[in-house]
């Protein structure tokens, strides 16, 4: 299916966004913003907010949206959250997403590495904002309570696509897990916000979204981004449809109706586009 025109936007280029992309080879460090070949990359960056991906760049799960990779994981490496903190210190970064792959290969997760990453962060730059976007941790409630207790500023956790879409687009995930996250989330640490995201062009249905829209603002979840699936090649699931961009201010309506404090919804929305001024707006 070919692109229509409010989806075409050169990838970022220049001498300013290579000395990032070496410094981060430098330092050895994945970023979703390279891994996924985010369009929004050079304006996350120039506007002092990174999504970093620790824990490597291989997933133990194989979603069918995702373009990072899936395969066997290495042991999470104990010198990244320093490097982390080194980067954006020399980026001047003041707001900072941290994501990983999910690692059910870990017991913990990987929520113990969320935890420190956190920490050493904050030991660098105890004025910077973390966002910290999470796996389901198979629902267990220990993880959860371990990244929560590390204190980040919110706490992100993505349904991804509607209940009927799961066992094509997240076959090893559940709906039900997801949202029970978020619910648990809040009951855990009511003062840190709690964050959500879907995709569209999947092939679901109006009453679909609003459904689940409902199903995750009923967990007390405040801030919300909704953007456009893009295949990320032929092996993943088609596009079943582009969403023009004022279906999207569509939707942004309708989350703030129904409860949501802060939403991003747009073609090129990512999880943490515009991550600091949603966070700023509740």
């Amino acid at each position: 299916m070919r692109k229509p025109a409010w989806l075409t936007r050169n990838l970022p280029r220049g001498p300013e966004y290579e000395k990032i992309r070496s410094l981060l080879r430098e330092k050895r460090l994945h970023t979703v913003c390279e891994e996924a070949l985010c369009p929004n990359i050079w304006q996350c960056f120039s506007s002092g907010t990174a999504t970093f991906l620790i824990m490597g760049p291989k997933c133990t799960r194989n979603c069918k949206f995702c373009a990072v990779n899936h395969g066997k994981p290495e042991s999470p490496d104990p010198g990244e959250p320093g490097r982390i903190a080194e980067t954006a210190l020399s980026l001047d970064l003041d707001y900072l997403v941290i994501t990983s792959v999910t690692r059910d290969d870990l017991p913990d997760g990987g929520a113990s590495c969320f935890a420190e990453t956190v920490a050493t962060i904050r030991e660098h730059m105890p004025e910077a904002l973390i966002e910290i976007l999470i796996p389901d941790f198979r629902g267990d409630r220990s993880p959860l309570r371990i990244v929560l207790e590390a204190s980040p500023n919110v706490l992100n956790h993505n349904v991804e696509t509607v209940p009927r879409l799961y066992p094509a687009a997240r076959p090893e995930a559940s709906y039900n897990r997801s949202l029970e996250l978020l619910r648990t989330s809040g009951e855990i640490k009511a003062m840190i916000p709690t964050k959500s995201g879907l995709m569209l062009g999947l092939g679901e249905t109006d009453d679909e979204i609003e459904t689940t829209l409902r199903d995750i603002v009923g967990t007390g979840c405040s801030i919300l981004t909704l953007g456009q699936y893009l295949q990320p090649s032929k092996k993943h699931l088609p596009v079943e449809r582009f969403i023009p961009p004022d279906e999207f201010d569509k939707w942004r309506d309708y989350a703030h109706r129904i409860g949501f404090s802060a939403v991003a919804s747009g073609p090129f929305v990512r999880s943490s586009y515009r991550a600091r001024e949603l966070y700023e707006t509740i």
